[in-house]
């Protein structure tokens, strides 16, 4: 670290800025904002000596024997000088500023890239929003009335946790004011344990980029993460320091938690006080048994947020370049799992444009089978695995040779499969982008899939 951080108060401090152009304007600008008395010199005006006394200067005359002359004497004087785009003549350097008063975040690349510093602002300011600034006064108001009481350290970080957790930051948003003040301070005297709350939460197909940003929010600040067995390592790093995780994944063929036992812990942790992601594979809707926990938890009386996220049978068509819907080819889609009554896929398949499968890859062979009987071994089919992950592999073909396919290929669980005409309709692109690669492009290599023909 080459630059130790500080916020500094400049309040009535006197300060001198150096400069006749914008950024001079600017740096004055900015120090009288923060309260110092400042002084600009232009550059005609400047000498050796016209820096005593100043607590803190900038020279922005853009002037490099001004620049020399006012390093060396803020030196022997021991002011703070930040000489504008010399880093190296700079004993401070003005951060990009995140302002939500009273929450400021200093951003710094040490002066290598204040493009970058000024990009990652703008990403900042889109994410905290405006509320974030009376949200930490109240936070503050409720941290001096517990001091006050003689609340203990580790008793007013809980009471922290639930303001954070809270519907606080929320009713701000909504420009409710009031409402939000009232609540902070009932939660700021609150002294029995009060009961937690429970998020569904979809991880989406794998890549932790698709997680919605409210996802993001709630694994930063949970006490408890129960999550299935297939969630990314990459997700579960978002989680915030503090969070335990608890892997309650159920896996084919081993001993796997009981989804009673899942339910149970829910209410639990919840009943304890805390705040808890139930994080599951795509959506916690599809396949997910989200429906039965919410269920039981609101029969417990436990609050439960309900997070959607995107499903696969979604996800793995389009990572693969897949449409599932397309105008002229399919206008419909069912949704099944290959386990479960093959009279009910066999409906499915008939009743819809294009069929998606989850979880098909264990009974592939058995699966494809019974849809071949129904709609035609030739039936253009897919199989995406770990969709929208490095470890993305695809494999498409006839309908009755998609599983020798994927035994040749190497695909393994989780895989999705995709069967109609949408499937022949992407194939087609993929042609063109071969076609394309032989007049010097490099296109085939963004191939989703390889299509096998029949035969």
């Amino acid at each position: 670290m080459k630059y130790y951080p500080v916020f500094l108060d400049l309040a009535n401090q006197p300060c001198i800025v150096i400069g006749d152009g914008k950024f001079a304007t600017e740096k004055a600008a900015a120090l009288r904002e923060a309260g110092a008395n400042v002084r600009v010199i232009k550059n005609r005006d400047y000498r050796p000596g016209v820096l005593a006394g100043a607590r803190l200067v900038v020279d922005a005359s853009e002037d490099a024997g001004i620049n020399r002359q006012s390093w060396e004497e803020a030196e022997r004087e021991g002011i703070l000088i930040n000489v504008v785009d010399r880093p190296e003549q700079c004993r401070f350097i003005a951060p990009a500023i995140v302002r939500r008063d009273p929450l400021l975040i200093a951003i710094s690349t040490e002066g290598e890239s204040p493009f970058l510093a000024s990009a990652l602002r703008a990403r900042i300011e889109r994410w905290l929003g405006r509320e974030w600034g009376p949200f930490t006064a109240l936070v503050g108001n409720v941290r001096r009335q517990l001091r006050a009481r003689g609340m203990s350290i580790p008793d007013q970080t809980r009471v922290y946790r639930r303001l954070l957790n809270s519907d606080v930051r929320h009713l701000l948003k909504r420009g409710r004011p009031d409402d939000a003040a009232h609540l902070a301070v009932a939660i700021g005297q609150t002294t029995t344990t009060t009961t937690g709350r429970v998020a569904l939460v979809g991880a989406g197909p794998g890549d932790p980029d698709l997680l919605t940003f409210k996802a993001r929010e709630l694994l930063a600040d949970a006490d408890y993460v129960l999550h299935d067995a297939l969630v990314a390592p990459e997700t579960l790093a978002l989680c915030g320091p503090d969070t335990r995780l608890e892997d309650v994944g159920k896996r084919g063929g081993k001993e796997s938690a009981r989804q009673a036992d899942i339910t149970a812990r829910l209410i639990e942790l919840a009943r304890a006080g805390h705040s808890v992601v139930r994080l599951k594979g795509g959506d916690p809707f599809v396949f997910g048994r989200g429906g039965e926990e919410l269920q039981e938890l609101q029969r417990e009386g436990i609050d439960v947020v309900i997070v959607p996220g995107i499903t696969a049978a979604l996800a793995a068509p389009a990572a693969a370049g897949i449409s599932v819907t397309q105008r002229g080819i399919a206008s419909s889609i069912a949704i099944t799992t290959a386990r479960g009554n093959p009279d009910r896929l066999l409906q499915l398949a008939h009743s819809a444009d294009t069929l998606v499968v989850l979880m098909a890859r264990a009974d592939l062979a058995h699966t494809t089978r019974t849809l071949a009987r129904a709609l035609g071994g030739s039936r253009p089919a897919a199989l995406i695995s770990q969709a929208t992950t490095p470890e993305q592999r695809s494999v498409a073909g006839p309908l009755d040779k998609i599983a020798r396919l994927a035994a040749e290929a190497g695909i393994e669980a989780p895989a999705t499969l995709v069967v109609g005409d949408v499937v022949a309709a992407a194939s087609i692109v993929i042609d063109s982008f071969r076609h394309n690669s032989k007049r010097g492009g490099n296109l085939e290599a963004a191939s989703p899939i390889a299509m096998a023909q029949p035969g």
